[in-house]
């Protein structure tokens, strides 16, 4: 059956078509002429459409034949009117054709005839070099147009749109309760900026849509996809419409679960936001917990939502879906063991204290700055700017000292503790004062409280001083350390104090000093070695 564009007016009753099978349409330069619902003989409707629409393109393309040649031949047998081109039949009309339209084959003939003699001189006009030429130069017009327009966008809203911004900020007050700011003056302004910069981007994507079209369909060889631009824009729309269509409900739930989310996380975080400022205070809750409490506390919320709106995404019943489900799940138990006992350690590192970012810590043979303190693992940065990493779950079986936890929190300095061994022939109130005086020439000690001396053992052959100085940097307690030691080497060396090693044992009478000679005085002699013997009684 052909069945032109336009109906015809009914001589009787037509024949509902859709009641007739697929249609299939006869096309020349992406403009249907007519519908082909009916086959003939061995020649499905499909293969009919193909045929007649072949024979059309072959005459548009031969620029030697004419279309006015084309004219209506009744065959003398079967009284059936066909299109011809000399003895080349295009298009047979059937008496089954003309029937399903209510009109005769004849008038049904003309019909097509005239279509396709239409579409043919359109063809051969749209392919003459004149008008490609004008097609060519409406395009660069219009790519230079296009350019333009969006270079002046661009332009002129990168300069218009930041006073907009600083316009609402500086006349939209922001959002607080009591102490707290919910939302501030700033956000709204970045707020309504990337509203600006969306709704340009929109008016962007429009122009170059609009563009596109129009140059596709300038050219006879893109015009099919310049008609269809729009066309499959909106049946991709239709498709994604009607599957969203099946999972609306759920989607709505899905989004009342997002959106109830969203703002309860925000609506949280200014409270831990104030206990970290400590613009608000809780007693026994330290500031340092509020963002791990928060961080801690809003993967809990996400994850019931997760779980509440895991029912209603799509698929969920399906066997896929739950397989992959299964599937992951035993991964995450396999894989995950020595993850969850590293969290687990980090947070009750993070609640117990222990140490903080930036502290001066040990732990075991390791002596460091705390340079990250995460869930998982803590990073410590040496003297010798090694970084050492260590799983959190290892230092929970780990006694840590923390050696910037008395300045920092109970305003207690640290004391720097070094042992010096002296023999019992020197007076200890001397070996006292000469160690004090070197803790206080040594940068970084504190005067006040002052350095103090403890005897912590009588020994064989010497006596032990453990020498106390307080600090208030110990960060930097491995060069206070070596600047202590060399103070004490000097003093000691003034006041003709000898450092000697814990045993060693030497016979004195005779022998020369182990002072350095510098500190010895001018007119020093070595003692003579004496022998004495006692008479017999």
């Amino acid at each position: 059956m052909i069945a032109a564009q336009n109906n015809p007016a009914k001589q009787g009753q037509e024949i509902p078509l859709e009641t007739l099978g697929e249609v299939f349409p006869v096309m020349l330069d992406n403009q249907e002429l007519f519908k082909i619902r009916q086959g003939i003989g061995s020649f499905s409707a499909q293969e009919r459409a193909k045929s007649i629409t072949a024979r059309i393109e072959k005459i548009a393309d031969d620029d030697a034949l004419s279309p006015e040649d084309l004219t209506i031949k009744i065959d003398p047998e079967d009284k059936n009117p066909s299109i011809i081109l000399g003895d080349t039949v295009i298009a047979t009309i059937t008496s089954r054709d003309a029937k399903l339209h209510a009109v005769s084959q004849e008038v049904l003939a003309e019909r097509a005839l005239a279509k396709i003699k239409a579409a043919i001189v359109r063809y051969r006009q749209e392919r003459q070099p004149d008008k490609l030429l004008k097609d060519v130069a409406l395009t660069v017009s219009a790519t230079l147009s296009t350019v333009l327009i969006f270079w002046a966008m661009i332009f002129t809203s990168s300069r218009i749109f930041p006073q907009i911004q600083r316009l609402i900020t500086s006349l939209v007050p922001g959002v607080g309760f009591q102490n707290f700011e919910i939302i501030s003056s700033r956000t709204i302004g970045i707020f309504s900026l990337r509203v600006l910069q969306f709704i340009r981007t929109l008016i962007i994507l429009t122009i170059l849509y609009f563009y596109l079209t129009f140059i596709l369909r300038l050219f006879p060889w893109t015009r099919k996809f310049g008609d269809g631009f729009l066309q499959y824009f909106f049946s991709a729309l239709e498709v994604f419409s009607q599957e969203i269509a099946k999972y609306l409900p759920n989607i709505f739930i899905i989004l009342l679960i997002i959106f109830i989310t969203h703002y309860l996380l925000r609506a949280i975080k200014p409270f831990f936001t104030g206990l970290e400022r400590e613009n608000l205070v809780i007693n026994g809750f330290y500031p340092d917990w509020a963002k791990p409490t928060y961080n801690l506390l809003s993967l809990l919320i996400i994850a019931l939502a997760i779980v509440i709106a895991f029912p209603y995404l799509p698929g969920f019943n399906s066997p896929a879906f739950q397989g992959l489900s299964v599937f992951l799940g035993v991964l995450f138990s396999l894989g995950s063991t020595s993850a969850i006992a590293n969290v687990v350690g980090g947070i009750i590192l993070i609640y117990t204290r222990s140490f903080q970012l930036g502290d001066k810590i040990s732990i075991g043979d390791v002596i460091g700055d705390v340079i990250e303190k995460g869930l998982l693992v803590t990073r410590i940065r040496t003297p010798a700017n090694r970084i050492i990493t260590i799983p959190n779950s290892s230092l929970l079986n780990t006694n840590v000292i923390n050696f910037s936890v008395s300045q920092r929190e109970f305003k207690q300095p640290l004391i720097l503790q070094t042992t010096v061994t002296l023999g019992y022939d020197l007076p200890w109130r001397k070996v006292h004062a000469t160690l004090k005086e070197a803790a206080l020439a040594t940068q970084f000690i504190v005067s006040e409280p002052a350095p103090f001396v403890l005897q912590t053992s009588l020994d064989d052959f010497y006596v032990s001083y453990q020498l106390n100085a307080y600090t208030d940097h110990p960060n930097k307690m491995v060069y206070i350390y070596s600047e202590l030691h060399q103070n004490i080497q000097d003093k000691c060396n003034e006041v003709g104090i000898e450092i000697m090693s814990p045993h060693y044992k030497a016979l004195r009478d005779g022998n020369h000093s182990t002072i350095p000679e510098n500190y010895l005085p001018e007119d020093y002699q070595s003692p003579a070695f004496g022998i004495q013997s006692n008479p017999q009684k």
